[in-house]
């Protein structure tokens, strides 16, 4: 039986942890490799660490940082930032990194993707997808002047792809990237919300079901958790594989263990800590 994960998520930047607010008002939360032993310790089931503002500064990814976190975990490890080559992926993986997220540089090329699964394996590629939802496109451009009305598919919001840490819009729709992604070779997608993130309000569980139920890889729920609960509307409603939070959990409004033992307690299938 595939257990539920609940991971924690490490946004770095400057060899700190930080976190934000919908990806702004980043505050200093403390030292990744402290953080990452304490939430193994708690019964976390992976750490993802996410060098947050590589991409759009145009570098690579902390490997010392990186490396200085693997060496004292035993759970896995998944690194994302500043990678737009297969040697880049390689780097992080001889750094320590179980697996590596790729974002910005797949939406720019997606063909990494494939490249990527058949040096590594697809086991080692996950696809880093940050959506917000957005208007929709409007009545159409072909001669149809028709006023749109309630329930027109033209005018219902979608979710956009943004890249470069949440600040650049794409065009792309989420939910057909992901399906891509998948396709290409990616193991698994992490799918954050931007609207959801830093808020506490829930995950989006209409994002994340939309794409979990497109796929046949894992999907992360990630963005807004605010308790226990919502972990559990991820697995059970949208269908999501393993669920992130880091807010939550750096500020110490819950512990990676009570959510796992609210999560056994309900019934769903998890990893506690001995």
């Amino acid at each position: 039986m595939l257990l539920d994960r609940v991971i924690v998520c490490l946004d770095v930047d400057a060899g700190r942890v930080v976190k934000g607010v919908r990806f702004r008002a980043l505050r200093d939360m403390g030292d990744p490799v402290e953080l990452a032993v304490r939430y193994e310790a708690e019964g976390a089931d992976e750490i993802v660490f996410l060098d947050v503002s590589a991409s759009a500064q145009g570098r690579r990814a902390m490997l010392d940082a990186i490396t200085r976190t693997a060496e004292r975990l035993f759970i896995p490890l998944t690194v994302g930032g500043g990678i737009s080559r297969t040697d880049d992926i390689a780097r992080l993986l001889r750094a320590g990194a179980d697996k590596v997220a790729v974002n910005t540089a797949a939406v720019r090329r997606p063909e990494l993707l494939e490249e990527a699964a058949v040096r590594f394996g697809s086991q080692c590629v996950v696809a880093s997808i940050d959506a917000r939802l957005e208007p929709g496109p409007g009545p159409a451009s072909d001669g149809d002047s028709a006023p749109a009305r309630p329930g027109d598919p033209r005018t219902r919001p979608v979710y956009r792809v943004y890249t470069h840490g949440g600040r650049t819009p794409t065009g792309r729709e989420a939910v057909a990237w992901g399906v891509e992604c998948a396709h290409r070779g990616a193991g698994e997608l992490l799918l954050t919300s931007i609207d959801r993130d830093g808020t506490r309000e829930g995950f989006d569980l209409d994002l994340t079901g939309a794409v979990a139920r497109r796929v046949s890889v894992p999907v992360i729920a990630s963005g807004g958790a605010g308790g226990a609960r919502h972990f559990l509307d991820a697995f059970r409603t949208a269908r999501a594989s393993a669920a992130l939070a880091a807010g939550i959990f750096h500020e110490g409004v819950i512990t990676v263990g009570d959510v796992k033992k609210a999560l056994a307690s309900a019934g769903l299938p998890v990893r506690l800590a001995v």
